[in-house]
């Protein structure tokens, strides 16, 4: 028995110094103990390849309980953690300190931020859907900008593909929920910036309740089940709400906002496409920069609603097409008789 658990733990390190994923090393510790226990099942007692493997059916049972009692332990800590929010940090009060004002000098010489701007990002609370391709640099710059609180909604681990575009997250963070993996990076990028991982799928239970403790939501989320319950949370909550899609060469992004005049996500897009229309970026496939433009417009958006700079995308929408190079962007109204925003029907 001591070989063969000694086999496993030479495995889960060589797995662990060559960087190899949960799953490939769990299969093969998997068909390891089935053989072991076919072994002991199939074989008859006192037999050499028996008694090599532990000698009996009940011994490794025994181990398997252990070990199923210890994973389960750990599975529901992490759930724990996940499912907690921390306390909402107060307000910072009083001026900049010498660190900050040196951080944001960029921003502060900027006419359209200056210092009211900046403190108004300190002061803000903004919710990111999605630690994905979207995610992950809509993440950085608002944490480089200064934003006080960014809480992120994510319930998956990185993998090896996200690297090629997911820029927060790093290969040595692999199989790290990708919100304690952003966590980690903004921590590192500005330790002035509260972070409030929430290891979850969202759901309609607590979206609202969620989105009511935010000033402004970013979705980068890449499916329509999810952009829809987004949005009729952010509706519930007045929440506004920057979204953006992004597939192969092409992406696009708005601020939607029905409580100040501009149509909800659903005034644009009543449906979801029929299946095949909308393929994802797994199926489609996606140029790797391509999040990292459209997120950072995230953030820079984010930034001018905050601060009240500029022209904010609130009632348009813009494409950008990387391949061609091109920028458009087109008017967008509230749709009469709406189900969720509740625009009024023409009359």
């Amino acid at each position: 028995m001591l070989w063969v658990l000694a086999l496993i733990g030479g495995l889960l390190l060589l797995g662990r110094i060559m960087k190899v994923p949960a799953g490939p090393q769990a299969v093969m510790i998997g068909v390891i103990l089935g053989g072991v226990i076919l072994v002991q099942i199939l074989l008859p007692a006192g037999h050499p390849l028996r008694s090599a493997t532990g000698g009996s059916l009940v011994n490794w049972l025994i181990v398997l309980g252990l070990g199923a009692g210890v994973l389960a332990y750990g599975q529901g800590l992490r759930w724990l953690r996940g499912r907690a929010a921390p306390p909402v940090p107060e307000t910072r009060q009083g001026p900049f300190s010498e660190e900050e004002l040196e951080r944001y000098a960029r921003h502060i010489v900027l006419r359209e931020v200056g210092g009211p701007g900046q403190k108004k990002l300190r002061d803000a609370r903004v919710l990111v859907v999605g630690a994905g391709g979207l995610g992950s640099p809509a993440l950085l710059y608002l944490a480089a900008a200064g934003v006080g609180t960014i809480g992120v909604v994510d319930d998956d681990e990185v993998s090896l593909s996200n690297l090629q575009r997911q820029v927060i997250h790093t290969d040595a963070r692999q199989g790290m929920p990708k919100v304690f993996s952003a966590e980690a990076a903004i921590a590192a990028l500005n330790p002035h910036v509260t972070v409030r991982p929430y290891r979850r799928r969202l759901d309609a239970e607590t979206a609202a309740a969620l989105f009511a403790d935010y000033d402004l939501v970013l979705d980068g989320s890449d499916n329509f089940d999810t952009r829809y319950l987004v949005n009729r949370a952010a509706v519930a909550t007045e929440t506004p709400l920057i979204a953006a899609a992004i597939t192969q060469w092409e992406g696009q992004i708005s601020l939607y906002d029905p409580a100040r005049g501009a149509p909800c996500y659903a005034c644009v897009f009543p449906e979801a496409p029929a299946e095949g229309l909308a393929p994802s970026c797994a199926e489609a496939g996606v140029i790797g920069a391509l999040p990292g433009v459209v997120g950072s417009m995230m953030a820079v958006e984010a930034v001018k609603d905050v601060a009240g700079a500029g022209q904010s995308l609130r009632g348009r929408l813009m494409f950008y097409d990387a391949l061609w190079g091109e920028n458009r962007v087109m008017t967008v109204s509230r749709r009469a008789g709406c189900p969720v925003c509740g625009a009024p029907a023409e009359s």
